[in-house]
């Protein structure tokens, strides 16, 4: 391309009048026969911009300077290329045209530009010419990079042509290259649709067709002519549809066994990505983990006896520290200290009685009150002169007066009261407050991290978990809870931080910390508890699925290395059978099932297909796009490279729209651990004497340095 400001000595176009001529917006633009025949012989769609710009007078595209210029004659510019449009429209000229739509998609890498153009109609200009043989890569190839840079608005419009690009697809099967920028423009305009959390407009769904997208993409990943950059976007494709359309995805059976097997590939990314859509796929059926405690019924399971092979496991684990006997015996506690404190009104003792009895096992506070047998033969509620009658009540009443005494310990005491009152209520806003201001006062208080862990925030709730993990005196109940937050937090962590991945770096080697910690944290779990407790189910379930995940193609075809994971998970379920609690469709473990139930005929349906996946992605060239000619690879070329100013190209940007997905490498995780808690973070602080150890922040450092301080010294 000439360097701008070169003259081409072509003719310039002027504003007058011609039979020749165009009219845009009152100013007709004189087009001399000879720029047509310039059009004609140009050999490359590249040369066809080249002759347009200079011809038109266009500041430089590929520069943010020439894009400033572009919004200040805005109205001008976009008179002249309307005009030649037009021209171009009216002669037939269909390659004229195609150069311009060419420029009108270079345009759109500035979101305002975009926006102008959209409402000027930038689509109905380019669907026309996707019908042309000889305009039709050009048209795909402007749509593929306006979905790219496009906000919501642009892509959403671009979603609702899938019907259109679904037939061309049908009717050019033989076209890699259509097949190849239809998918990508698909996938990227129809994530904008289905890739938010919010239910997206039911017309809105309807007129993109989801069910016929799923299903022609599917069959077109299957061909041996499916590009690496197909695929990839494929994939994108498919798991943006889980979330909103789950029932368009099961009736796509091929689809979900298709998801299934990219957990064999070698790329860790492409595993993840494919995890995030089955585990959004049963969002819409999945039920919460909540159990209402009732211990009559749980009394009841014990009298009945448990069975034989379900009693040796627990006299093997310590019949006195299973979960179903410290229940029992703390409801008998709890009981004993509620009657206690009725005769001696003593809220001191109670409260201290109750904060050991919080920290001992989940269902120690359960609702009650005093009663006794009324004029009517009926048991009333009895009034005994204490400040509360129900008995959840008394938890405030009791940290009131533990706080009146002021030892540490008897705060500590009246947090963990208030903390269980807040958790019992469902405020779980005031539990994180006080939690935060609990450990403010006392790092050590394990209790508080396990409320902080409650909020939504994944990366404040695991940074709270894994504090709590390192307090001294820790209950073997909180810390088993501490690490059940631990896994569900880093767990949906990791697969959302791999499956946003666009590159390599930091956020990569993040997201395998994540995965890592929830893995690590799945297998200490299951070691340490008991087999009758009741997230035994929930932690299999990551485990199994972590393992998939983490392990991919390292598995053997039939997942024998999960066989004595399965067994334990059959065993929990006869647990929770045995003491009465429901065994919840979960959203872990309905993916669980999912999985394992699809995976031999994914293997068996997709194993080839896989292969070929990870050679093309071992590729060095494995995400340009595929190419057909000369003229598609210079045009591509110069729509996607952009320059921070003359002469400056901007890193990251060869390829803006590959939306790569590198392979990246299990090892340097540790970089991404804080050395005293082990919280996986990309912004973790360096110790600044060796430089070598990495902490949250300063209050984990002061906490390692004890340990630390010798190496650190031994360094400088």
């Amino acid at each position: 391309m000439p360097p701008r400001g070169k003259k081409s000595g072509r003719p310039k176009g002027r504003t007058t009048s011609g039979a020749s001529g165009s009219t845009a917006h009152g100013a007709t633009y004189i087009i001399p026969e000879g720029f047509f025949a310039d059009i004609d012989n140009a050999g490359t769609w590249r040369l066809i911009v080249n002759v347009l710009c200079d011809y038109l007078e266009l500041p430089d595209l590929e520069t943010r300077s020439g894009l400033k210029k572009v919004h200040l004659q805005f109205g001008e510019i976009s008179k002249k290329l309307e005009s030649l449009y037009v021209a171009a429209q009216k002669r037939g000229t269909e390659r004229l045209m195609g150069g311009i739509v060419g420029i009108w998609a270079k345009m759109c890498a500035d979101a305002i530009l975009r926006d102008k153009l959209f409402q000027e109609g930038l689509l109905s200009k380019v669907m026309p010419l996707i019908e042309y043989d000889s305009t039709r890569h050009m048209a795909l190839n402007a749509l593929s990079v306006v979905t790219h840079h496009g906000g919501v608005v642009a892509r959403r419009e671009i979603a609702r042509k899938n019907p259109i690009l679904v037939k061309l697809m049908e009717a050019h099967q033989d076209d890699p290259k259509v097949l190849e920028l239809a998918t990508v423009t698909m996938a990227h305009a129809t994530s904008a649709v289905l890739g938010n959390e919010d239910p997206p407009d039911v017309g809105l769904v309807k007129e993109i067709q989801v069910r016929s997208v799923l299903k022609t993409t599917v069959e077109n990943v299957r061909k041996p002519i499916a590009s690496h950059y197909m695929i990839d976007h494929a994939l994108g494709l498919l798991t943006s549809a889980t979330r909103h359309c789950p029932q368009e995805c099961k009736d796509t059976p091929s689809m979900l066994t298709l998801l299934v097997s990219y957990l064999r590939s070698e790329n860790l990314i492409t595993r993840c990505g494919a995890l995030g859509g089955l585990i959004r796929l049963t969002a819409n059926e999945c039920e919460p983990d909540r159990q209402n405690f009732d211990p009559q019924r749980l009394i009841a399971a014990v009298q009945r006896r448990f069975p034989e092979h379900l009693s040796e496991l627990m006299m093997d684990y310590g019949f006195e520290r299973c979960d179903t006997t410290l229940t029992l015996r703390s409801t008998a506690d709890y009981q004993q200290a509620m009657v206690r404190c009725a005769q001696d009104h003593d809220l001191y003792a109670l409260g201290r009685t109750l904060a050991m009895l919080i920290q001992r096992t989940e269902f120690s506070i359960a609702e009650g009150m005093f009663q006794a047998e009324g004029a009517r033969g009926r048991r009333e509620t009895m009034d005994i002169g204490l400040p509360f009658t129900m008995w959840t009540d008394a938890l405030p009443h009791c940290a009131k007066a533990l706080r009146a005494k002021g030892a540490p310990a008897d705060v500590d005491m009246a947090d963990v009261l208030e903390l269980k009152f807040f958790i019992i209520r469902s405020r779980i806003p005031d539990a994180i407050a006080l939690g935060q201001r609990a450990v403010q006062r006392n790092p050590e208080l394990a209790y508080a991290y396990y409320a902080i862990s409650m909020g939504a925030d994944h990366q404040q709730g695991l940074r709270a978990v894994k504090k709590g993990l390192k307090c001294k005196n820790l209950t073997p109940f909180v810390r088993q809870y501490l690490l059940w937050r631990a896994i569900e937090h880093a767990g949906d962590l990791g697969v959302s931080t791999l499956q946003d991945a666009k590159s390599g770096g930091g956020d990569n080697a993040e997201g395998i910390a994540f995965l890592m910690s929830a893995w690590e944290d799945t297998k200490t779990f299951t070691a340490e508890a008991p087999p009758d407790n009741r997230h035994m189910q929930t932690i299999l379930n990551w485990y199994i699925i972590l393992t998939i995940a983490i392990k991919g193609p390292e598995l053997s075809e039939d997942l024998r290395e999960l066989a004595a994971a399965r067994r334990k998970l059959d065993i929990s379920t006869q647990f929770m059978n045995t003491i009465g609690f429901t065994v919840k469709k979960t959203q872990m473990r309905l993916t669980r099932e999912l999985i394992l139930d699809l995976y031999p005929k994914a293997v068996k349906e997709w194993g080839a297909f896989i292969k070929r996946f990870d050679e093309l992605d071992s590729r060095a060239d494995k995400q340009k796009p595929l190419s057909s000619t000369q003229a598609d690879d210079d045009l591509a070329a110069w729509l996607d490279n952009i320059k921070l100013d003359d002469g400056m190209v901007e890193h990251g940007h060869t390829h803006p729209h590959a939306c790569s997905h590198p392979k990246i490498s299990m090892n340097n995780v540790a970089l991404y651990r804080c050395t005293w808690c082990g919280n996986p973070s990309a912004v973790l602080r360096k110790c600044g004497g060796c430089g070598k150890t990495r902490y949250c922040d300063g209050e984990c450092q002061k906490k390692h340095w004890p340990e630390h301080k010798v190496e650190c010294k031994t360094s400088k």
